[in-house]
């Protein structure tokens, strides 16, 4: 940034009374915090699917009969000042786009963390949404989605093969207020890939009512060939229209911030303890889960293989899970849940004595709960 370019954003940041404030409005931006996995292979079906396959608080989003597959790691490649960012390799090519395929990374925020924007109202403010990205050479698109309002302002970014620094100033929306509470009210969408069904109209160049023609106009193909790359890491949105240098938050509290959304025990040994409870029965368990930080609601659960797991009684030691793992839907919510083991084998517990669930000789095992938007 010149030096004019940093005066004028100190008088920009006073004006808007950001001095002293948190400026990334962006999680996980650095591409730091990977609590499922580093790497994921073979992610794409022919099939609508939504998920968080690596690093933390990035969606992926793979619609239509697209064939294209794909590989996600968080990968030590990042420009100068970062560890980490994301990598995107196609490994299965789409030679054939037909109209509804599209491709997609996003993040989705909650509607009470963009009060300060001002949207839908007078003093709307403007935004300035900052990214490092390198790859295969390629044009690829920039979507804002506002969800409360179904409202967008789309442009283009063509990578190449070095690292390079984008920015894309959005516009003041004085149309559509942002909800206040902790539902999904903002996409921040980069497109990948995409039919003629997103294509074939005009870029939504100031906000506007959605119309799918308009959302990826001159997006190229990540599945054109499986030489394809995306390295991209570093990104940030502020309000104001002048990018300043990255905000790096300390890994933990980058971390702290992502398990508001996600949060996994992994196993680190064989006989690892995740949670401790009682034997309600001699084959049913519960154990209690505290949320620190709390959750954004009521989560969902996930084990990954059942078998991993196993719990505990002074008789037995170690027992294997019963056939069912599930969360007490009338004692969930973002401070706590009761988790339920049902149904184990030969009723090995004592009705009444302290139980554990815990890693069935197995360092797989792993209990995470799930709140994203």
């Amino acid at each position: 940034m010149s030096k004019a370019a940093e005066l004028a954003k100190i008088g920009e940041v006073a004006t808007n009374s950001q001095i002293g404030g948190r400026r990334n409005i962006v999680y996980n931006g650095a591409m730091q915090v990977a609590q499922r996995a580093t790497s994921a292979t073979g992610l794409g079906a022919n099939a609508t699917t939504n998920t968080y396959p690596t690093v933390d608080r990035w969606n992926t989003f793979h619609g239509g009969t697209t064939a294209g597959r794909f590989t996600m790691t968080q990968t030590a490649d990042g420009p100068s000042g970062f560890a980490n960012c994301m990598k995107l390799d196609c490994t299965t090519a789409d030679a054939s786009i037909a109209a509804g395929e599209e491709f997609l990374i996003s993040q989705k925020l909650e509607g009470q963390d963009l009060q300060a924007i001002c949207k839908g109202t007078s003093d709307a403010k403007q935004l300035v949404v900052s990214w490092y990205a390198k790859g295969t050479p390629k044009t690829y698109g920039i979507e804002m989605y506002d969800n409360d309002n179904t409202r967008h302002f789309t442009n283009t970014w063509t990578v190449t093969s070095s690292w390079q620094r984008f920015t894309q100033v959005i516009p003041a929306d004085t149309t559509g207020a942002f909800d206040d509470d902790n539902a999904l009210s903002l996409y921040i969408l980069f497109w990948l890939h995409a039919g003629s069904n997103f294509t074939s109209g005009s870029s939504a160049s100031s906000w506007a009512s959605v119309t799918a023609a308009n959302r990826a106009v001159g997006v190229g193909s990540f599945f054109s060939s499986t030489d394809n790359e995306l390295f991209i890491t570093g990104i940030q949105m502020e309000v104001g229209s002048v990018a300043t240098p990255f905000e790096h938050r300390s890994f933990g509290e980058e971390e702290e911030l992502c398990k508001r959304y996600f949060v996994k025990h992994k196993a680190n040994s064989p006989y690892d303890r995740f949670g401790t409870g009682g034997a309600v029965t001699t084959d049913d368990a519960q154990f209690v889960f505290k949320f620190y930080p709390s959750l954004r609601t009521a989560p969902t659960l996930t084990t990954g293989t059942l078998s991993h797991l196993g719990g505990t009684n002074r008789a037995n030691g170690a027992v294997a899970i019963g056939t069912a793992l599930s969360i007490d839907t009338n004692s969930d919510g973002p401070l706590s849940c009761v988790v339920e083991a049902n149904d184990y084998s030969g009723d090995p517990l004592t009705a009444g004595e302290v139980t554990h669930l815990i890693a069935n000789n197995n360092v797989a095992a792993f209990v995470a709960f799930d709140a994203e938007l």
